[in-house]
């Protein structure tokens, strides 16, 4: 049995309504990581999960949970409304690492993929005391323009080398940040979704080595 098989259901209440979310806490838990999805995607997705088992493997707590509430995500599904929506996203992380700090006294992570490292990228400018490390997969920083400047937090952007326009688009995004420690991992010869054999397990690999490296975790 995994640690996230023995997760405990944590509730984002928002003026919309609830986010549903999972949270695991292994033993000795030395930092939380919440979960930013992609654009119409969910907690349930397979890449995401798989990557919080192995930040699970390294220590760390996880957080898995949907921006949108229940009804904002089957309108969505309908005409994609809300999943290009930025700004609201990014609010969402908001509060995710406002119900983290409460809920959990661990170091806040957060980990974004496609839209949702906007969106994390959002709220570690937000919350730059609460948000101590950042890693986007196949993200789109560049849609967090007006706050790529304010994020202190050591942020990490993984892009697969076959990705050429969303590798351009960090590059740049890397240009603008302040952020103290950044970096830009390069999978080579990996497409957006990391499908090529060993790409996705070396996005774990680094997720995982800079959330230890920045929460505290205890081994990569």
């Amino acid at each position: 049995m995994t640690v996230l098989e023995r997760g405990t259901d944590l509730v984002v209440e928002t003026p919309q309504g609830r986010l549903d979310g999972t949270l695991a806490v292994p033993l000795g838990a030395t930092g939380v990581v919440a979960f930013a999805h992609g654009s119409g995607s969910s907690r349930h997705s397979p890449r995401n999960v798989a990557v919080a088992e192995a930040l699970s493997e390294a220590g760390l707590a996880t957080y898995l949970v949907d921006l949108l509430t229940p009804a904002e995500g089957v309108l969505d599904e309908i005409d994609a409304r809300f999943r290009f929506d930025i700004a609201l996203l990014g609010r969402r992380v908001v509060a995710v690492v406002d119900t983290l700090e409460r809920s959990v006294a661990l170091p806040i992570g957060l980990f974004g993929a496609s839209t949702g490292a906007a969106a994390a990228l959002i709220g570690a400018a937000e919350r730059p005391a609460l948000v101590r490390a950042v890693v986007s997969r196949g993200g789109r920083p560049d849609l967090a323009t007006a706050a790529l400047g304010r994020v202190r937090a050591p942020t990490l952007l993984i892009v697969g080398g076959a990705d050429h326009e969303v590798l351009r688009l960090n590059r740049e995004a890397l240009a603008a940040m302040r952020a103290p420690v950044r970096e830009l991992a390069v999978v080579d010869g990996a497409t957006h979704l990391f499908e090529e054999p060993g790409a996705l397990e070396r996005v774990w690999a680094l997720a995982a080595s800079w959330f230890v490296r920045h929460l505290g975790a205890r081994r990569a």
